[in-house]
């Protein structure tokens, strides 16, 4: 059974970093395509980050340049790092991974079924 668990969710002042996990287990993370989505108060779910069978990464332009996504095959973690966060990058923060290869890893997908139960980022002012 695959399953995905987030951790490193806090709160953090405006300007402040912090890095999120998501350990997987009972499944790989190669040959995979590997989300980072949010889902804040009163807002749509919004996709973050991607990172898809070729290594290759997207990220969303709302945090461009701010938020980091990679993996660490050996350990089967995959990280988000989150530097200038702004009370704007308030919400729950999920990870998911997609095993289809004719589904196009990028923010904008749909994250599927496969996915953590959240880890909360506050970020005040």
């Amino acid at each position: 059974q695959v399953r995905l668990e987030e951790s490193g969710g806090s709160s953090a002042q405006a300007g402040g970093s912090l890095r999120l996990a998501c350990t997987v287990s009972g499944d790989s993370i190669t040959d995979r395509c590997l989300v980072w989505f949010r889902q804040s108060q009163g807002k749509a779910r919004e996709g973050i980050a991607t990172l898809d069978r070729a290594n290759r990464t997207i990220i969303a332009n709302s945090v461009k340049g701010r938020f980091f996504i990679s993996r660490d095959v050996a350990k089967k973690v995959l990280y988000l790092q989150m530097s200038d966060l702004k009370p704007q990058d308030t919400g729950v923060y999920y990870c998911a991974l997609e095993a289809a290869p004719f589904v196009p890893c990028h923010p904008k997908m749909d994250p599927g079924p496969i996915r953590g139960q959240g880890t909360q980022v506050t970020v005040s002012s």
